[in-house]
């Protein structure tokens, strides 16, 4: 079972896991062993929280295909077990990002004395380019 919050869980039964053979350096270890980790979870049959469902649904993430189904590969440990615990982990996050909603940003206005700094600063400045003019007698 993975926990994703206090009240929210999913069952293993609603995650499909299978190992198969990894990419890349390894050795003989390479090309014996399946250790790569294949997970797959499908969004709509989960009993996942509608709301949950909808923000996942809506994420531009490669890793959600267009039938709703998330695939994670992890091959990065050659032991099948940590690499099974980290899909779930980035299943987790996953899953925890989407609900995270962004601060809405409160429009505000410059305070009074940014403004005069900010019109000082301007006057300066072009006092500091008239003085570069060439004298005309």
């Amino acid at each position: 079972m993975l926990q994703i919050s206090n009240k929210i869980s999913i069952s293993d039964s609603e995650i499909e896991i299978s190992a198969i053979r990894s990419q890349g350096a390894g050795g003989q270890n390479v090309n014996k062993v399946s250790t790569a980790i294949h997970l797959r979870f499908n969004i709509e049959a989960s009993t996942l929280p509608a709301f949950y469902k909808e923000q996942l649904l809506k994420l531009n993430d490669r890793r959600i295909n267009q039938e709703g189904v998330i695939v994670i590969k992890a091959q990065e440990y050659r032991s099948q077990e940590k690499n099974r615990e980290e899909a779930l982990q980035r299943l987790k996050q996953l899953i925890l990002s989407a609900v995270i909603l962004p601060q809405i940003r409160k429009p505000t206005k410059p305070t009074r004395s940014s403004q005069r700094k900010r019109i000082d600063s301007k006057t300066k400045r072009g006092q500091i380019k008239s003085m570069r003019k060439q004298v005309i007698e």
